[in-house]
């Protein structure tokens, strides 16, 4: 990324949720330029609804088409945020794939490409602690800033 763009935990969510559930990152595109969520709308749930994902970026000078291109950075994580986000953005399940704990990720095995999108998109108030990399994996425990 030539500028870093930052996105909020939800923001980010959302999109990779849209993502996991099929949608092309053109697609995605198309809905941020036209304002029309109608081919969002089509992979909503409960907890993942995109009635105010593009007022909210706009409101909050999210650059979503960018973040859609280029990559983003979370601007905060909150625990059970990254832990979503993390099942979202990998198609991971926590309690199988990862423990979350008080500050605390561990159990984390993710392949080369998955550790540098994470790399660059894990808010700064988390850091990669520990990372044993194996010949599939990278093994991983990620902790908050403040008690790494």
């Amino acid at each position: 990324m030539s500028t870093e763009v930052r996105i909020s935990q939800n923001t980010a969510i959302l999109l990779e949720h849209a993502r996991g559930k099929g949608l092309s990152d053109e697609v995605i595109l198309e809905a941020v330029r036209s304002g029309d969520t109608t081919s969002l709308d089509t992979v909503s749930e409960e907890h993942f609804t995109y009635e105010d994902f593009l007022s909210y970026a706009q409101e909050h000078n999210e650059p979503l088409e960018q973040a859609v291109r280029e990559g983003y950075r979370i601007t905060f994580n909150t625990r059970n945020g990254l832990k979503i986000w993390l099942e979202k953005a990998f198609g991971l399940q926590s309690d199988r794939d990862f423990q979350v704990g008080e500050g605390v990720v561990s159990g984390l095995s993710l392949t080369a490409e998955q550790t540098r999108l994470l790399e660059q998109r894990l808010a700064p108030n988390w850091v990669i602690a520990e990372s044993v990399n194996t010949a599939e994996s990278h093994e991983l425990t990620l902790k908050l800033r403040a008690l790494a």
